[in-house]
């Protein structure tokens, strides 16, 4: 990359870090684009030479953040841990990321989880499942897990029972300290392996 276009890359990030501090202190729908401006200390008109909209702003910073958790879970997936071990895993991923950047977290789950348009717009979200569920059914067929179980429910109802706790965290009704983050990282997947794994497999 030349110089000139590493500056670009280093003022568009800029931005962006900065909507997530304001996204996550005023809300996505109350503020304005002079508000991402003025936290990144830059131009109000330096914002629209990056993006066209806040809208798009949002999206990219969600399109980027998923990219990287959706690369962390493939990692995991093409490992050759058991299944249990590979949904642990998976579990830390998403669980932990509320430890290193809590605004992030909160702009996910307050703006984009809760957003059916731009889950519409979005196609990513249902690669995370669709991960999840592949991780279920290897397991299945390794008889690491069980094969009663519907893999895509299972996929989804464990997805689903780690967004529940860090939509917890992110409203202030569960304690979010290091050894409470570890605690529900152990608890999600206990109970999620609990009726997963097979008899003679170990959780």
């Amino acid at each position: 990359m030349t110089d000139r276009s590493i500056a670009q890359e280093e003022k568009r990030r800029l931005i962006l870090d900065a909507a997530v501090r304001v996204f996550a202190r005023k809300g996505y729908h109350t503020c304005r684009v002079g508000d991402i401006a003025e936290e990144a200390g830059v131009a109000y008109g330096l914002v629209y030479h990056y993006f066209s909209s806040k809208e798009e702003v949002l999206e990219t910073i969600f399109r980027e953040t998923w990219s990287e958790l959706l690369q962390a879970m493939k990692d995991v997936e093409e490992s050759e841990e058991p299944a249990p071990e590979q949904l642990r895993q998976v579990a830390a991923i998403l669980l932990r990321a509320w430890r290193r950047d809590p605004e992030l977290v909160r702009v996910l789950v307050r703006e984009v989880a809760r957003s059916p348009e731009l889950q519409r717009q979005v196609g990513e979200i249902g690669q995370a499942f669709t991960a999840i569920e592949r991780m279920v059914r290897r397991g299945q067929k390794r008889g690491e897990l069980r094969r009663d179980i519907d893999a895509r429910l299972a996929s989804w109802i464990f997805y689903g029972a780690i967004e529940e706790i860090l939509t917890g965290w992110v409203l202030g009704q569960l304690p979010d300290g290091d050894a409470e983050v570890a605690r529900a990282e152990a608890t999600v997947v206990e109970l999620i392996s609990a009726g997963l794994v097979t008899a003679g497999a170990s959780a």
